[in-house]
């Protein structure tokens, strides 16, 4: 599920455009999920975790809005990011992963549901190795934990 697809091409991947791009040039159609994630405090923290919250260190991630999309939907990065502003949407990275189709037919919304949600539990838990992570200016960034 996963971004499977891309792992070869990864090495060439340095921004969500170019990500758009390989979706688009798969051998079959993708779908892709796109979780929208902001940084929050959680209401337990120590003294010290909000200091670094303040600096803009640590926290939790929360999903704030998630959408499944064909490539072909998606013009490019500035513009997916022009949607969920219109949208209300105030993030820090979107996760991004993929969902392939078979027999030369795209996977459907329906099909997106169950991974989506099962999306959105892993980055609650902080499991996030499994999906591509991009900045709020369309790059890609690697995420280490502590």
């Amino acid at each position: 599920m996963i971004c499977n697809d891309y792992v070869g091409e990864l090495m060439e991947l340095v921004t969500f455009d170019d990500l758009l791009q390989a979706a688009r040039t798969q051998p079959e159609p993708q779908r892709l999920l796109l979780v929208f994630a902001a940084a929050e405090l959680p209401p337990d923290a120590a003294e010290t975790e909000q200091r670094a919250f303040e600096r803009g260190e640590g926290g939790a991630l929360a999903p704030v809005v998630c959408v499944d999309k064909r490539p072909e939907e998606i013009a490019n990065f500035a513009a997916l990011s022009e949607e969920s502003r219109a949208a209300g949407a105030d993030w820090h990275l979107l996760f991004v992963a993929a969902l392939s189709g078979r027999g030369g037919h795209p996977p459907n919304g329906d099909e997106a549901v169950q991974p989506m949600r099962m999306m959105v539990e892993q980055i609650k838990g902080g499991q996030i190795a499994r999906f591509l992570a991009v900045d709020k200016v369309g790059n890609l960034v690697h995420l280490q934990r502590r």
